[in-house]
């Protein structure tokens, strides 16, 4: 799809009856989806991808994972490789979130092996980037660039869905301001302009209803967490979403 993106992860937040339960409140949302040209994807947890598969075939509703092994095959136990995930039907699949760097040691080289373990296998990585501590958009957008073209080094032509997602905003009480997002997106989109393929750039970081309205074209979408797990959120973050990118024209402007 061209359209705008929502994309939520539930990271750990949802056991898989609950799980279940929440992909089954989103496909009731799939024929406005649809109509309304929007692009939603949904990232649940490993257990529930055959089953999110399957509750979401033919809805038009993308899906992927969360993480990826670092390499094709063999010794990774506790590891899913990118070939499994394709094979499932994955679409998506999240590469380098904060809480993969911060928490389980997710480094550049490590990014950038899931990088192309997604990309060979013919899916479609959502790379996060951001900065740690709050800083001036100019210094953030320097240090995501730099960020976005290490994991990007070595790719083929591909489509990639970059999420911009501060540290200091993630699990914040609101999100970052309006303003220092549609900066470092610019600055973002200045950096990788030559990336050869599709690169599309969503906000994440407490996202939820009205940041769209706040941040207008400037941006693709938005990468939601915890507030979409509520879907009448997720499903309000649609229509505003889609009001936002396809609104005719005023005719008196």
């Amino acid at each position: 799809m061209t359209g705008p993106v929502v994309a939520v992860s539930t990271k750990a937040y949802l056991g898989f009856d609950e799980t279940r339960d929440w992909v089954r409140a989103v496909a009731r949302y799939a024929d406005e989806v649809a109509a309304l040209g929007v692009e939603v994807v949904v990232l649940p947890t490993f257990p529930a991808l055959e089953s999110t598969a399957d509750l979401l075939a033919g809805t038009g509703i993308a899906w992927g994972a969360q993480d990826v092994a670092p390499s094709a095959d063999g010794a990774q136990t506790g590891e899913v490789t990118a070939a499994v995930l394709a094979e499932l039907g994955c679409r998506y699949v999240e590469v380098g979130h904060a809480e993969r760097r911060r928490l389980f040691g997710d480094n550049p080289e490590t990014v950038r092996a899931k990088m192309t373990e997604v990309v060979t296998a013919g899916m479609i990585p959502l790379l996060c980037v951001g900065e740690v501590d709050r800083t001036d958009p100019g210094t953030a957008a320097a240090l995501c660039a730099d960020q976005a073209r290490d994991a990007l080094t070595g790719l083929p032509e591909a489509d990639v869905l970059l999420g911009y997602e501060p540290q200091w905003a993630i699990g914040a009480p609101t999100p970052a301001p309006a303003a220092h997002v549609l900066a470092v997106l610019a600055g973002l989109r200045a950096a990788l302009a030559s990336h050869p393929g599709r690169l599309r750039i969503v906000y994440g970081g407490a996202a939820g209803p009205g940041l769209a309205t706040d941040l207008g074209p400037g941006v693709d979408g938005l990468f939601l967490g915890r507030f979409a797990h509520d879907p009448r959120q997720l499903h309000a973050v649609i229509r505003e979403i889609a009001a936002l990118h396809f609104s005719p024209p005023d005719p008196h402007a």
